[in-house]
């Protein structure tokens, strides 16, 4: 039964009905639902912040577990990496050194420059970024491996060439020469023996008698045999590949021909005055990709240590030249 409430008016000094209006009515029904749903909606919100569902706690254990898993594989990604970066410098440095082979380039191996700090970023990012991330990753090590793995194959091709190579290096002397006695004139600036002033002598002047057997000082293919007039008379250029080449020259006779391949030792002419000689011996020249070289320092092969460095100090005089 609905309450009805009096109030007592002090000009008809009665007690009336008290009657309120509709709008004051509506008013305060309005009031109490917007509390009511303001209520509603905090006790929902605290609800769902501190008290979540079962499958929203289930979605956060994985995505807990998720980041947990990233941050393991980042510090394996970081050990590779490491590790990557370990083999590029070896092979740069050491094995592409041994066979005289140019570096790879950093950015044949996909190597990225620009790294952020990833753990603090991942903490942001949701599942599929997170696989996202570790699917570059794993692109760029994958590119880098297969760099890598291409350059040891053709490392390997350089091992099993590597004989080869070494056989194609000019490694002994041209002549005869045990007791280090036929040395006559170095390399560098010599005295002419014709024109009495000081020219560029670009080999070594072994003296020898006439008809002493000159050897190939490493395998090849004759380049050049024949005459020069005024130079280098009778002469051979063996071409040895790898960028070497060497000349022997003033022989009395040639015995090897254009096209021939020889191996180190073998005889290719004999010592003679052809040319431009004031004297029996053999001139010998080393040139590497086309330019020539001290030839004193290619003979490891059949020269000790206290020899060679005899051999040094003979080369070195400042005297004249045969040629």
């Amino acid at each position: 039964m609905k309450k009805v409430k009096y109030f007592y008016n002090t000009e008809s000094l009665r007690y009336e009905k008290l009657e309120v209006p509709l709008h004051k009515r509506l008013l305060k029904i309005f009031g109490y639902l917007a509390s009511t749903l303001v209520f509603a909606v905090i006790i929902i919100f605290f609800a769902q912040k501190y008290f979540p569902s079962e499958n929203e706690r289930q979605l956060k254990k994985e995505n807990d577990n998720l980041k947990y898993a990233f941050k393991v594989l980042e510090k394996e990604s970081e050990n590779l990496e490491n590790r990557m970066a370990s083999l590029e410098e070896r092979d740069n440095e050491v094995y592409r050194a041994i066979f005289e082979s140019a570096p790879i380039p950093d950015s044949l191996r996909a190597i990225t420059d620009k790294r952020n700090d990833e753990i603090r970023e991942v903490l942001a990012m949701n599942a599929n970024e997170l696989v996202e991330e570790v699917g570059k990753k794993i692109e760029i090590l994958q590119a880098r491996l297969n760099t890598q793995a291409l350059s040891y194959k053709a490392l390997d091709t350089m091992i099993n060439k590597k004989e080869e190579l070494l056989a194609a290096i000019p490694a002994i002397q041209p002549i005869s020469n045990k007791q280090l006695s036929r040395m006559a004139s170095g390399f560098g600036y010599r005295i002419d023996p014709v024109y009495k002033i000081p020219k560029m002598h670009a080999g070594l002047d072994f003296a020898a008698p006439t008809g002493t057997p000159i050897y190939a000082t490493a395998n090849g293919k004759v380049k050049l045999s024949g005459f020069n007039d005024g130079g280098y008379g009778n002469h051979v250029i063996i071409s040895h590949g790898y960028g070497y080449e060497t000349l022997y020259g003033h022989m009395v006779k040639i015995k090897s021909r254009v096209g021939e391949k020889v191996k180190r030792g073998d005889i290719i002419g004999w010592v003679g005055s052809t040319g431009k000689s004031t004297g029996p011996h053999c001139h010998y020249e080393v040139h590497k990709n086309g330019a020539p070289v001290d030839p004193v320092f290619y003979f490891y092969n059949d020269l000790t240590p206290e020899q060679f460095e005899r051999m040094l100090k003979m080369a070195a005089q400042n005297n004249q030249s045969f040629d």
